[in-house]
């Protein structure tokens, strides 16, 4: 008899158990309306092309966009430095934004809760006259948008950036 478990035991063992799963430390935080992850977003130089390791970005973007059913819509902005040309900036920018969108889409996050939006150079977060402002220029940002159907705070859903293109055709 003193190798049984009893129902009631094993019931507080689970949920003691998916107590301490829930506990677990997140892959994502948000500041403000923006959710930051620790893993990177890469492509290959000066294409649309991801690099195989931003999948494990995409897969906590994933996660969390699963976890966070309210969450009706989320701005995949993509940004670069000041170098090249600023058309071309943005015009990459733009595809880069599509490039994860549709590749989130292919892992089952409902294309009407991506919006891609590219921002070209045009919103710099380091001076880009130092090879670490360069870098950390060149970037991908995730922002809540939409809770339950509504806009928040009063910002244009693009965020000021260029919509890069339907997701839902």
């Amino acid at each position: 008899e003193s190798n049984k478990t009893s129902p009631m035991k094993l019931f507080f063992t689970i949920i003691l158990a998916s107590f301490a799963i829930g506990l677990q430390a997140q892959d994502y935080k948000l500041e403000g309306s923006e959710v930051k992850i620790a893993k990177p977003v890469l492509f290959e130089t000066g294409s649309a092309k991801l690099k195989p390791e931003s999948m494990a970005a995409l897969e906590i973007i994933k996660q969390y966009l699963t976890d966070k059913s309210y969450i009706s819509q989320l701005r995949v902005e993509c940004h670069t430095d000041n170098s090249g040309d600023g058309a071309t900036n943005q015009a990459l920018t733009e595809k880069r934004a599509l490039v994860i969108c549709k590749k989130l889409i292919e892992m089952g996050i409902d294309c009407r809760r991506l919006l891609a939006v590219g921002f070209g150079g045009t919103k710099p977060v380091a001076d880009n006259s130092t090879p670490d402002g360069k870098a950390a220029n060149l970037r991908v940002s995730f922002v809540n948008v939409a809770l339950r159907g509504h806009v928040i705070g009063g910002m244009p859903v693009d965020g000021g950036g260029r919509v890069a293109g339907a997701l839902c055709d």
